[in-house]
């Protein structure tokens, strides 16, 4: 008798994706995406779309 077990996929989790999202919307809606014109200004958003829990706890993540 065989078991057979599924191969898990290589790809990206639904999970990260609804974090990744999340984030999107936590950072667009504290600012973070409207002016993007600058270097740090973009390094500034994706920190904080990645960081996103931290900006819920009152973390400043603007890079100055």
């Amino acid at each position: 008798m065989s078991v057979y077990a599924a191969p898990r996929s290589r790809g990206v989790s639904w999970l990260f994706v609804i974090y990744l999202v999340a984030g999107g919307i936590v950072a667009a809606t504290h600012n973070y995406w409207s002016n993007v014109h600058t270097v740090k200004a973009v390094i500034s958003a994706i920190l904080a779309t990645v960081l996103w829990p931290l900006i819920l706890v009152g973390v400043n993540l603007h890079i100055h």
